[in-house]
């Protein structure tokens, strides 16, 4: 990743911020006098602080300063002032230095709210690694984030600095759980922090006949099966530039947004993805001792040009939602696709490019299209809720 900042002028912790950066660390760089010297790519992300100026930062600005603090508050996820309070009380008297009047003129410079924290502290050494924590500001909650403190000196062994790296307090084996997920797909959901109108290419699918394919199975045979199939379709989904959406039951939601002004994209994307579950479909029907035409996956594809897009995270769950009407009429084409069919829009078959339906198998001249709420599958929603949508067969 090129780094968001310029790396610091002192050589020892610009090779630190430099060896932060290749490993993506949430981390923090400081000089010998406790000034800001840089912030970590990642941090910035992390905080929401990557589309401020660098004069929003607090680059430059010492520790205890109202400068520092005053950026701290005002990014969308950064550290609470009692938290930080509470961490300066902790070990800040490691800043404070052996010589008369240090404290004095500490307190000359500091954010007044920090000037009880200071009179009650006393001159420490400091260690060469140390423990911090801090809690974040996220949303309307917070999240406790631990860090380690190191100590940097120069090859004479004098002080140039330190640097602290930051991660959210939960164990080492449950962020590697998250390592087990496709990084493209956790890039693409921090771009959604913020939800908002998008334009966007909706997948529906579904295994249909899931409840007599679960009482052929044993229970554990059947839990393998559904694991597979999952980590399938939303590979092909992620593979192509998608987002994955909710997973009910036995079925996925799949979103492809349009970057900039290219809508044909994200529309030959989310075709070339039925394909590619439906491939995927007759690996997991196989690995499961099943024929390959065995899963039985249905399709409902449809365009939205003013969906609400956003991440949903709770206490149990982070994913990608949409919001809007052309998702509920998605879920209606897919609901009519049955016999392992794919139903399109036109609505998103004409966004194609004439490439790339060719690269499909679509002759755009010669679709002809049907009313969902003609067709002899159609259910009672579709023809009371989405009746007039254009659809046609894949």
């Amino acid at each position: 990743m090129t780094p968001a900042l310029s790396l610091p002028d002192h050589p020892v912790l610009a090779q630190a911020a430099q060896a932060l950066e290749s490993v993506g660390a949430v981390a923090e760089v400081w000089d010998a006098e406790w000034r800001l010297a840089y912030l970590t790519s990642d941090y910035l992300v992390s905080a929401g602080a990557g589309r401020f100026p660098d004069g929003a930062l607090g680059i430059g600005e010492h520790l205890f300063s109202q400068g520092i603090a005053d950026a701290w508050l005002s990014w969308p996820a950064g550290p609470t002032l009692e938290s930080v309070r509470e961490s300066l009380a902790a070990w800040g008297g490691m800043v404070i230095g052996p010589e008369p009047g240090a404290k004095e003129r500490l307190l000359a410079r500091a954010d007044p709210r920090l000037h009880d924290v200071i009179e009650a502290l006393e001159p420490r050494p400091m260690p060469a690694v140390w423990p911090d924590r801090l809690d974040v500001r996220f949303g309307t909650g917070l999240i406790r984030y631990d860090g380690v403190r190191v100590r940097l000196q120069d090859d004479d062994g004098a002080f140039a600095g330190s640097l602290m790296i930051a991660k959210p307090a939960v164990p080492g084996a449950v962020l590697g759980m998250l390592a087990l997920g496709d990084r493209r797909l956790f890039d693409r959901l921090l771009e959604l922090v913020r939800p908002q109108r998008r334009s966007v290419a909706i997948l529906f699918a579904d295994l249909e006949g899931s409840s007599a394919l679960s009482r052929t199975l044993s229970a554990a045979g059947y839990f393998a099966l559904i694991r597979r199939l999952t980590r399938e379709i939303d590979a092909q989904v992620v593979d192509r530039g998608g987002v994955v959406g909710k997973h009910v039951g036995d079925g996925v939601t799949a979103f492809f947004l349009v970057d900039g002004d290219n809508e044909a994209a994200p529309a030959a994307a989310a075709l070339g993805a039925v394909a590619a579950i439906r491939d995927a479909a007759a690996r997991v029907a196989s690995a499961s001792g099943l024929s390959e035409d065995g899963l039985v996956m249905r399709f409902g594809l449809h365009w939205g040009a003013t969906v609400q897009v956003g991440r949903l995270v709770t206490a149990g769950r982070l994913e990608a939602t949409a919001i809007g009407d052309e998702v509920n009429e998605a879920a209606r084409i897919e609901a009519c696709a049955t016999g392992g069919r794919a139903l399109a829009s036109k609505a998103l078959i004409e966004r194609l490019a004439e490439a790339d339906a060719r690269a499909l198998g679509i002759d755009l001249a010669a679709v002809r299209y049907t009313m969902l709420g003609e067709l002899p599958s159609a259910t009672e929603k579709a023809r009371r809720d989405a009746p007039a949508i254009a659809v046609c067969e894949l």
